[in-house]
């Protein structure tokens, strides 16, 4: 086993200089905002009940996704480098299929989201909130499939007793499935882009009907959503699709682009960083609910380290035998807002438009 991951992959035996620490040390950052930021969508969804539509449902699902998409990598590089020698076959299938498990799930849920603004097109009808089967027929849908392409390799489709089949990106997995998955990621794309451009049509065909200068804008916004849309999908997956197609088409050590793969890698993670901002952060009302979340947070931050330190029970106790000659017994401790929070002095997400 370290003689075939001393071979293939190019993440086994780094050297662990300084340069590699702060990619390191850069990576996990990157994976705990998008930890943070994606869990502040589910907790803003989870606390406003006229989020609990399909729309926000999904929404929702890819915030789940793209967690465990930034949980999982985190894991995965902690686990990498010389650490990875210590991984029996099982853990290690583990840990790839994880990784292949989260991002196939954020792919998909961007697809499903697309399925559901292309059928409510159809339809012309808003959102019913009774009838919620296809919100969990296509999260359920999103989530076997994904599984079903992370548990292939641990199966059995792998490359243990044929290493010239073997990735050099993933040692151990076999160059057909890793074609087979870049196929279904593919084909995930292009049906993304035509479900858009057929809402994109739909619209502009509408506005045509209706002559009227607020359809024209509401026309262009959503073009401009689906180019911000497609474009970061495009812009984050298409480098690792293009260097995965060379991992295949490459003898092992030929290429040596493949070992720069932590890159590419990292590039299809930070998708699961945009997401929230084009799905969630673009709508006014999730903005509001956002940045309610965040001022909230804020304030009772600031609250909490002003407030002064309440005396414990013995202390109280003391305090007050010593003090009852001098006060009337009627008369309580009292905790007083210090002078220092005044209207002057509020931060300015308590005065400004922010938590309104």
């Amino acid at each position: 086993k370290i003689h075939l991951y001393t071979f293939l992959n190019p993440r086994a035996a780094r050297d662990q200089n300084s340069s590699h620490r702060l990619t390191t040390v850069s990576f996990l950052i990157i994976c705990s905002f998008i930890v943070l930021e994606n869990l502040m969508v589910l907790i803003a969804i989870w606390k406003n009940n006229k989020f609990h539509n399909r729309m926000y449902f999904f929404i929702g699902n890819l915030a789940l996704c793209d967690l465990l998409a930034g949980i999982v990598y985190k894991v995965n590089i902690l686990m990498s480098g010389k650490r990875t020698l210590s991984l029996s076959y099982t853990i290690w299938f583990i840990r790839e299929g994880s990784m292949f498990v989260a991002l196939g799930a954020s792919t998909l849920s961007l697809l499903a989201i697309a399925i559901e603004r292309h059928l409510t097109m159809i339809k012309m009808r808003p959102y019913d909130a009774n009838k919620k089967y296809r919100v969990f027929l296509l999260i359920g849908t999103c989530w076997l499939i994904s599984v079903s392409l992370g548990a292939l390799p641990i199966l059995g489709w792998n490359c243990i007793n044929n290493l010239p089949d073997c990735s050099t990106i993933l040692p151990l997995y076999s160059k057909k499935y890793v074609v087979f998955c870049i196929s279904i990621f593919i084909a995930i794309l292009v049906a993304i882009v035509i479900l858009y451009a057929r809402i994109y049509i739909l619209v502009k065909s509408s506005s045509r009907n209706v002559t009227n200068h607020s359809n024209s804008e509401r026309s262009m916004a959503l073009l401009r959503t689906v180019v911000i849309v497609v474009g970061v999908f495009i812009a984050c997956w298409s480098p690792l699709f293009i260097l995965l197609l060379i991992d295949v088409a490459c003898r092992v050590k030929e290429c040596a682009i493949l070992y720069k793969a932590d890159w590419f890698i990292a590039l299809a993670v930070l998708n699961s960083a945009m997401n929230p901002i084009i799905y969630t952060l673009a709508s006014k009302e999730m903005r509001r609910a956002f940045f309610r979340l965040v001022c909230g947070c804020l304030v009772k931050t600031n609250v909490s380290r002003s407030l002064p330190i309440q005396p414990t029970p013995d202390q109280s106790r003391s305090k007050s035998s010593s003090s009852n000659a001098q006060k009337p017994k009627d008369d309580f401790p009292q905790t007083s807002v210090p002078s220092s929070i005044t209207e002057k002095d509020k931060s300015p997400f308590q005065n400004g438009n922010l938590c309104k």
